[in-house]
């Protein structure tokens, strides 16, 4: 077959060149983070990685992830020795940054290799298309911010997921599906949240007969089961056997954090701070009580307990009831018509149910509904309809993680011109749906991408101008309920594609 072009590694060599020229740009906190976890794992044995606390940003992902940064460790010593001293904190030699930017590059061949494999799985017309949606995720905005600006491995991460996602595409590959999504939440724990999808799947494909729900495939059940728990058993049976699983458990879920982030977050809760905020003034006017204590919180969450000044409180638990209803409706669908785009859409509603109604989200976490909706994006107009705000409210939202003047016109030009791209070429591949489009949801769409130039151009260019220093909240508010409402709006528009599809 005629090779498409530009192939994917094509992409990736002229995006390399590119993203090494970022290396001298902004990084965050994130890269003070993941150094002084090479120094954790490098400078101590095994049984105080979790218990290590020289520095605040202590290790808090899962075990395999540690050894992932114990091997980059070793590597590291050649390049800088200094940077493996724990108590050099905030230690950032040009050696350190070239080393810790590189590995990001390196680490991203996951990614390649996922997204070529996805390619290759697909057939006939179906192949440029993925082609089309493979190049997008590669070169997505969101991860040249969170992961060569901001600092992060994001890029090997949904790598791996898209291994596994993949490989659940043929009956052969149902096992080794569930083994490399089982390592990779030994890697990071946030993809907790779409296991449920991969639950009720694999279930119903593989430990459960074709023919009938009741006829259970018990040796089919002892390999997965067995194999999975072999996984964790690497990961975690070094420190069980040291009784350290309270201990990793406190680090990987810290619940005394607020509801919101520090930056909300584009999701319900912002929506509910926003009109909060808003309630404040409009209360004392219709007999409202309003808590003065929580009146001067505008930033709520970063530690500690969120407190609201008008509306009710949102506990975890609310958070987790919640997200769970809103999983659980897709995954009824699934389980009974267990086909592969069914799968992807049910892992796709599962992440944005934990990104709209989960405790503690983190903006970057939008990563987890782009990346799996764009492998389906293409399927027909109605997908690519429900994809259109995601795509611009995901990764404007991602904007205030780059405050600094310098990275403006990097995140912007870029920003805007992927979505210009993409969203054109994706406007003349998506095929006509057999079923109707929603003319409202359309017109919505238009208005909602329109909006956005104007709401960059306020918060990050006029704002200063304007009011200087004053009412700094502003801009992030807007920015996170405007997000919230093409975040909330798409989930809303694929939830009707999801459930009315012809598969």
């Amino acid at each position: 077959m005629t090779e498409i072009y530009p192939t994917i590694a094509q992409c990736a060599i002229v995006a390399t060149a590119f993203k090494i020229l970022l290396f001298p740009a902004y990084k965050s906190t994130d890269f003070e983070v993941h150094r002084n976890w090479l120094a954790i794992t490098n400078s101590l044995p095994l049984w105080e990685w979790y218990y290590e606390k020289t520095s605040e940003w202590t290790l808090d992902y899962p075990p395999l992830f540690a050894y992932f940064e114990w091997i980059l460790s070793q590597v590291a010593k050649l390049a800088d020795p200094a940077m493996l001293r724990i108590y050099n904190l905030g230690y950032d030699s040009w050696e350190t940054v070239y080393f810790q930017r590189f590995t990001v590059i390196v680490t991203e061949l996951m990614l390649i290799y996922a997204l070529q494999l996805f390619v290759d799985s697909s057939h006939g017309v179906t192949k440029r298309a993925a082609q089309a949606a493979a190049i997008s995720v590669f070169l997505s905005p969101g991860l040249l911010i969170i992961d060569h600006i901001h600092f992060q491995y994001n890029g090997a991460m949904y790598g791996i997921l898209i291994l596994s996602l993949v490989l659940a595409r043929q009956k052969s590959g149902l096992l080794a599906s569930g083994f490399v999504f089982a390592a990779l939440l030994c890697m990071k724990h946030i993809y907790l949240y779409l296991a449920p999808a991969y639950f009720v799947y694999l279930l119903r494909t593989y430990c459960l007969s074709s023919k009938s729900i009741f006829h259970i495939q018990y040796l089919n059940c002892v390999k997965l089961a067995s194999g999975i728990l072999g996984i964790f058993g690497v990961a975690f049976g070094p420190f069980a056997v040291k009784g350290q699983i309270p201990q990793i458990l406190s680090r990987l879920f810290p619940f005394s954090r607020g509801l919101c982030h520090a930056y909300w977050a584009p999701n319900v809760w912002a929506v509910y701070s926003f009109i909060d905020r808003v309630m404040i003034s409009v209360a004392p006017k219709i007999g409202l009580p309003v808590k003065m204590e929580a009146v001067n919180s505008v930033t709520r969450g970063l530690v500690g307990d969120t407190a609201f000044a008008v509306l009710p409180e949102i506990t975890p638990r609310m958070c987790f009831v919640l997200t769970l209803l809103f999983q659980v409706i897709p995954l009824v669908k699934l389980f009974v018509r267990p086909n592969w785009d069914a799968f992807i859409g049910a892992v796709t509603l599962c992440g944005y149910s934990s990104f709209l109604f989960g405790w503690h989200v983190h903006e970057k976490a939008i990563l987890l509904v782009i990346i799996p909706f764009s492998l389906i994006a293409l399927k027909d107009r109605r997908h690519l309809g429900a994809f259109r705000p995601l795509a611009v409210s995901g990764h404007v939202s991602l904007f205030p993680l780059l405050f600094t003047p310098s990275e403006f016109p990097i995140k912007t030009v870029y920003t805007i011109f992927w979505l210009i791209l993409f969203l054109m070429l994706f406007d003349r591949m998506a095929p006509a749906s057999r079923r109707p489009r929603f003319f409202l949801f359309d017109r919505f769409t238009s208005l909602y991408i329109t909006v956005s130039i104007p709401l960059i151009a306020y918060c990050s260019l006029l704002h200063p101008i304007i009011f200087g220093k004053s009412y700094e909240f502003l801009p992030l508010m807007f920015m996170s309920s405007y997000s919230a409402i093409g975040v909330i709006g798409s989930w809303i528009g694929f939830m009707v594609v999801y459930f009315t599809s012809v598969d």
